[in-house]
């Protein structure tokens, strides 16, 4: 029998702030975090809005020295484990270090950095090369400095998966747990792209919202107007537990993580299989391995890109596997105030899911004015609703076909 595992700790940085409390308030707000790039100059771009970490003091977190040998993914990643660390009431506790690990995913890595190296060799040449480039990029080292900031020696590792590589990450962690080989395990993504390489690249996939007038409007997840995704950056981060652990030592338990379930498209290198059938999979291994009938699930939170194809197919996997009742859920798309923080999103999707059971609210799904016809479903547009949710799913699709999809329900006691 695999261990009970819950969770104890949250953190986030996002586009609607630098915790998890001030982005879920903005959140329940319907406040939009897009708004025009100040990263760099996005005038010759043909989308030039993104949802932007502002005001963040990575000083807050690690000294001056580690701030420059290291890129901003790994900040993010950092402050969003303390958060985490702290509220799970381990900073103060005595925990078994070779029994704490880490897994955190990131899409890409450290990109700012290297598109930064990259114009300095050009400019300078190969001696002014940062000794640190190559861990500076290396898509493990948000991994690594949580795990050296916080003593955790047990299982570290990364999890690439492109846009579901926070929500593979947790559900790894998940199972490490589960399999008796750890009893906590700091768990989730972190992604900060927004730099000419990769917004560039973007508009010419034309996968962009190119509402440059109305970036507030432009994530329009299900809506029929949606011309593309909004373009995010940050971390979400939680501290998973063996449930035996957690109450061993008095820990408050936010939810119970119950499933997770993973799942190949094996269709297109960018495309989602036009049936949703490895969505499906995902989200019906998840069910099953949570235990629970299909009926039971109260809320999805939806990748919910604002893509044509993604919204679209999402919404008939969730049909496929729910049937009638995909009709009787609650469902929403963070990504409609935040954007698409690619690696990181599915890892503050879960966290939104965590403080959606435990508080007995459903967030809105924003910009959603005009429903698609083939989006049919009841996603919470405009205002939160306030219900009870005892459990959830939230879903993560990716570049390359991958599919995952983590389940978890609220705690009783």
């Amino acid at each position: 029998m695999k261990r009970r595992v819950v969770v104890t700790g949250l953190g986030a940085v996002t586009p609607l702030g630098n915790d998890a409390a001030a982005t879920w308030d903005n959140l329940l707000a319907g406040k939009s975090g897009v708004e025009q790039i100040t990263k760099f100059d996005a005038s010759g771009f043909s989308t030039t809005i993104a949802a932007e970490v502002r005001d963040f003091q990575p000083e807050a977190y690690m000294d001056s020295k580690d701030i420059k040998k290291t890129d901003p993914f790994v900040w993010y990643a950092l402050a969003a484990a303390k958060e985490a660390w702290t509220q799970a009431g381990l900073e103060n506790d005595e925990f078994d270090p070779l029994r704490t690990g880490v897994m955190v995913g990131s899409g890409i890595g450290g990109l700012t950095t290297l598109e930064q190296q990259h114009q300095l060799y050009m400019e300078k040449g190969a001696r002014r090369i940062s000794p640190y480039f190559i861990p500076m990029i290396i898509s493990n080292m948000a991994a690594g400095h949580i795990s050296i900031a916080l003593g955790a020696r047990g299982p570290v590792s990364s999890v690439v998966t492109a846009c579901a590589s926070g929500t593979n990450a947790i559900g790894d962690a998940f199972r490490v747990i589960a399999r008796g080989e750890a009893d906590v395990m700091i768990a989730g993504g972190s992604e900060a792209t927004i730099t000419p390489l990769a917004v560039g690249g973007f508009c010419s996939a034309r996968a962009l919202s190119t509402r440059n007038d109305d970036p507030t409007g432009a994530s329009r997840p299900f809506d029929a107007q949606r011309d593309g995704f909004v373009m995010g950056e940050g971390s979400g981060i939680v501290v998973l537990e063996d449930l035996e652990h957690a109450q061993n030592r008095g820990a408050t338990i936010l939810a119970e993580i119950t499933g997770y379930g993973s799942a190949g498209d094996a269709y297109h290198m960018v495309q989602p299989h036009p049936q949703g059938a490895g969505g499906a999979a995902a989200m019906a291994a998840a069910v099953a391995d949570a235990g629970w009938q299909p009926e039971a699930v109260d809320y999805v939170n939806s990748h919910g890109t604002s893509t044509p194809f993604n919204d679209r197919l999402e919404t008939t996997a969730i049909k496929t596997v729910f049937g009638k009742h995909a009709y009787n859920m609650m469902i929403n798309s963070t990504k409609s105030m935040i954007g698409h923080l690619l690696g990181a999103a599915g890892a503050v999707e879960f966290i939104v899911c965590v403080k959606t059971v435990q508080q007995g609210v459903v967030h809105p799904t924003i910009n959603l004015d005009n429903h698609d016809s083939e989006c049919d479903l009841d996603y919470v547009s405009h205002n939160y609703r306030q219900t009870p949710v005892a459990r959830a799913i939230t879903n993560s699709l990716g570049f390359g076909g991958p599919n995952a999809t983590l389940a978890l329900a609220r705690w009783e006691g």
